[in-house]
C-alpha cells in the first residue's frame, strides 16, 4: 500500500480514485463495511481505492483537553487498511490550518484536484469543512459541480449495538474485551516493546514478559486470557495478562505483565502484540506472594482451558 504523509507528496494528476474520508480508529465492523465499497466500486469502475485519514487525531489538535486515547498506532491503521485491500492511503497531518478549510475548499482542492476523486464515501454521520459546517447533503451537492458522486454507508449494528470506535473504547474500559472483540471483527490488541521488569515475578510469583505500553487506551485494570505473537517472527502463544499496578508489591505505575502458557524458547521477543480475548477477574492485593501465586496457577488453569476451546474453533 502507498502511503503519502503530505499533500505535497502526492504526484500531480494523482487518480481517478475512490475516496473514503475519515479517522478509522481501530477499523472496526462499520468501518470495514466502507472500505468493502470502496474497493468493490474502485475495481468496477477501474479507480484507485484509497483511505484519507490523519495523523495526529483532529481532536487532539482542536480540543486537546477532551481528546481520547486512540484504540490503535497509525501504523496499526495502515496495516489494517492494507488488509482489505486499501491501494493507497493519504495519512495527512491534521492542523488548524487544515481544518480552516471552508466544505467547497476541501471538495474542490483536496478530493477534486488533488486526490482526482470520482466517487467519495463517507459514513452517514459525516462533517467536515471549517467547524465542521459540512454535512453529507453539502459534501453530495459540491460533487455535482466537480464531478464526483458522493455516498452514505449506513451504521453496522451487532446484537443491537451499533458498531463505533466510542462503544469499542467504552467496553475495553469497562474491561470488556470479548464485547471490544465482537465489534471490531476481531481480537484488541497492544503492542509494545518487551521490557525487564523489576524481578519480582520469577523470584516470588511466575516468570512474565513485560510490556511496555504506550500512549493508546489500556482496558481496566485486570486479568485477561490473551493471545501474545512476536511481531519479528511468526511465534505464538497462549498466555494470560494482568493490566494494572501490582497492588501484592505495592507497585507504582500502569505494568503490563504476561505469563506465557507454552513453553519459551530462543531469544527473547523484542517487540510483541498481546491480544485480549476474555476478562478473568479484577486485579487485587493479596497478602502475601505465596497467595497470589495460587491465584496466579487458578487464573492459568482457567485460560488454559479457554484456549484449549478457543484452538478447537480455529482447527474446525
Amino acid at each position: 500500500m502507498r502511503v503519502f504523509r503530505s499533500l505535497d507528496a502526492i504526484p500531480p494528476g494523482f487518480g481517478p480514485s475512490v475516496v473514503t474520508i475519515g479517522n478509522f480508529d481501530g477499523v472496526h465492523l462499520g468501518h470495514q463495511q466502507i472500505m468493502r465499497q470502496v474497493v468493490e466500486t474502485a475495481q468496477a469502475t477501474n479507480c484507485i481505492p484509497c483511505v484519507l485519514t490523519f495523523d495526529p487525531h483532529p481532536a487532539q489538535i482542536l480540543f486537546p483537553d477532551r481528546a481520547k486515547r486512540l484504540l490503535m498506532t497509525p501504523e496499526m491503521r495502515l496495516e489494517k487498511l492494507a488488509k482489505l485491500g486499501i491501494d493507497t492511503c493519504f495519512l495527512l497531518p491534521f492542523s488548524r490550518e487544515f481544518a480552516a478549510l471552508t466544505p467547497g475548499e476541501f471538495a474542490g482542492k483536496i478530493l477534486r484536484e488533488t486526490f482526482g476523486a470520482k466517487q467519495v464515501f463517507v459514513g452517514e454521520d459525516f462533517r467536515f469543512g471549517h467547524q465542521q459546517m459540512g454535512d453529507f447533503s453539502e459534501l453530495a451537492a459540491l460533487g455535482l459541480e466537480l464531478g464526483y458522486t458522493a455516498a452514505a454507508v449506513g451504521a453496522v449494528c451487532r446484537r443491537g449495538e451499533r458498531v463505533s470506535s466510542t462503544a469499542i473504547r467504552r467496553h475495553l474500559e469497562a474491561g470488556e474485551v470479548s464485547r471490544a472483540c465482537r465489534l471490531l471483527g476481531g481480537p484488541w490488541e497492544i503492542r509494545g516493546e518487551v521490557v525487564s521488569g523489576q524481578g519480582i515475578g520469577s523470584k516470588q510469583t511466575v516468570p512474565t514478559v513485560n510490556l511496555l505500553p504506550g500512549g493508546g487506551i489500556l482496558p481496566r485494570n485486570g486479568v485477561y486470557v490473551t493471545r501474545t505473537r512476536e511481531l519479528e517472527s511468526t511465534r505464538v502463544w497462549d498466555s494470560i495478562t494482568n493490566v494494572g499496578t501490582r497492588p501484592t508489591f505495592a507497585g507504582e505505575g500502569i505494568t503490563v505483565e504476561t505469563f506465557l502458557l507454552s513453553p519459551f524458547d530462543g531469544v527473547t521477543p523484542g517487540q510483541i502484540a498481546v491480544e485480549f480475548l476474555r476478562w478473568v477477574r479484577e486485579e487485587r492485593r493479596f497478602e502475601t506472594p505465596e497467595a497470589l501465586k495460587s491465584q496466579i496457577l487458578r487464573d492459568v488453569r482457567g485460560a488454559v482451558r479457554l484456549h484449549q476451546r478457543l484452538n478447537k474453533l480455529r482447527v474446525t
